[in-house]
């Protein structure tokens, strides 16, 4: 049995992760934390993480934290689930090429979108030109069905929970082979699963 916890807050960042153990049929054990009440800011968990940040995974005493980290060491930690190709397969590498592309490149690309700042001189922008980047994006995704072809790995859990709140925020167009790649990944039944499940969470916590 794992001896993984895996600390969430309702509707963030932290519901990618929440997909992928349940996709993975990981047994873990859930810990919420109540944003609202800053329970993220906590001594208690500052403790475990002292970025304050969600999501974050205990496998018993070993702490990993950031999603580009969190969801290949999961689809490793559970090989029989088929959402990471093995070492030698020529998707390993693409595979982890599109982790590394969402956290170094997109997220960066994204916050200065948000805070309408002007981006870096190419040469020094850790995502060069973000139209190119985004069109790089929209490419690949329309290649299909999923973002390495037809096989839907722990990659796709990342892009697919990404996207989703990169576009109804405004902050990624949302183009036909995006939109396409969301209904594709919102259509699985553990995505609607979860989904239901977090709207359950966040009106029983309103009503609270």
């Amino acid at each position: 049995m794992a001896d993984l916890t895996y600390f969430h807050c309702v509707n963030t960042r932290s519901t990618g992760g929440l997909i992928l153990l349940e996709e993975l049929g990981a047994s873990y054990r859930l810990r919420i934390l109540d944003m609202a009440a800053g329970e993220q800011r906590a001594p208690e968990y500052l403790a475990i993480n002292p970025m304050g940040k969600v999501p974050a995974l205990l496998d018993g005493d070993a702490l990993v934290t950031e999603q580009t980290a969190i969801f290949p060491f999961l689809a490793d930690r559970f090989p029989d689930a088929g959402l990471a190709p093995a070492v030698n397969d020529p998707l390993r590498g693409p595979w982890l090429r599109w982790f590394a592309l969402y956290g170094a490149c997109v997220e960066p690309a994204v916050i200065d979108r948000f805070l309408k700042r002007d981006p870096a001189p190419v040469g020094m922008s850790p995502y060069g030109d973000a139209e190119q980047l985004f069109a790089i994006v929209d490419r690949q995704l329309a290649a299909g069905p999923w973002l390495l072809g037809e096989r839907f790995l722990a990659v796709d859990v990342l892009w697919g929970t990404a996207l989703g709140w990169l576009t109804n925020f405004g902050l990624v167009e949302r183009t036909a082979a995006i939109t396409a790649y969301l209904e594709r990944f919102e259509a699985r039944p553990v995505v609607q699963r979860v989904r239901a499940e977090e709207a359950a969470r966040a009106a029983a916590s309103e009503s609270a």
